[in-house]
C-alpha cells in the first residue's frame, strides 16, 4: 500500500527507509542553508521538474525561448562537492552506471571492471544552452532511469514514471558498442 504513494524504488524496506531519511536530510539542509552547490539528482521525487527549472532559469536569464533549450553534459573529476555553483546550469551527483564504468583517467565511458556491476559517476555539470548549437560528437546517449527496472508507465503529465532523460557521455567507441551492452545510468541501486 505504501509503495503506491512513494517515489519509485526497488529497495527492500530497511534500505528504503534509510534512503527516505537521506532525502529528508537533504531537503532540510536546503531549507536551512539555501540551495546546495551540487544537487543530489537521485533525491528528487519528480526529477523532470528540477530539469525544467534549470532550463527555465537559463531561458529567463538569456531571454531564449525554453523550447530551444537543451543540455550538454560535462562529467567533472570531482566526486563529492564543489566550492561554488556554476554560472549557468547545475551540478548533479548520485548516478550509477550499469554495464560500463566511468574511466577517470581518460574521462570517457569505459568497459566494466570484472565482478563490478555498478560504477558511481562523478559530479556532472548540466550545461543548458541552445540545442541547435550542440555538436553531439563522440558521445553515447546514455539513458537515465530512476530504478534498475528500466521500464515505466506514462504518468498523467506525459512523463515516464522511471525514465528521466539521456545524458551524453564522452566515448572513444561507437555508440552501438554501449547500446549492445545495455549501458544505462541509474538514480538508485536496489540494495
Amino acid at each position: 500500500m505504501w509503495a503506491s504513494k512513494s517515489y519509485p524504488s526497488l529497495k527492500p524496506l530497511g534500505s528504503y527507509i534509510s534512503d527516505l531519511l537521506a532525502r529528508l536530510r537533504v531537503f532540510q539542509d536546503w531549507i536551512d542553508n539555501g540551495p546546495p552547490n551540487v544537487f543530489w539528482i537521485s533525491g528528487f521525487y519528480f526529477t523532470q521538474s528540477f530539469l525544467t527549472g534549470v532550463s527555465q532559469n537559463f531561458a529567463r536569464k538569456y531571454k531564449i525561448p525554453i523550447d530551444h533549450i537543451g543540455f550538454e553534459f560535462e562529467v567533472l573529476d570531482q566526486e563529492g562537492d564543489m566550492e561554488q555553483k556554476p554560472a549557468d546550469g547545475a551540478y548533479v551527483k548520485g548516478l550509477f552506471l550499469e554495464g560500463a564504468r566511468w574511466d577517470r583517467q581518460q574521462m570517457v565511458i569505459g568497459e566494466s571492471l570484472p565482478k563490478i556491476l555498478y560504477d558511481s559517476l562523478p559530479i556532472i555539470w548540466l550545461k543548458p544552452g541552445e540545442s541547435s548549437t550542440f555538436l553531439h560528437q563522440r558521445v553515447y546517449f546514455c539513458p537515465v532511469y530512476k530504478t534498475s527496472a528500466r521500464r515505466g508507465t506514462l504518468s498523467t503529465t506525459g512523463h515516464s514514471t522511471n525514465y528521466v532523460l539521456s545524458i551524453e557521455l564522452p566515448s572513444d567507441k561507437p555508440e552501438k558498442h554501449w547500446i549492445n551492452r545495455g549501458v544505462a545510468a541509474l538514480c538508485q541501486l536496489d540494495d
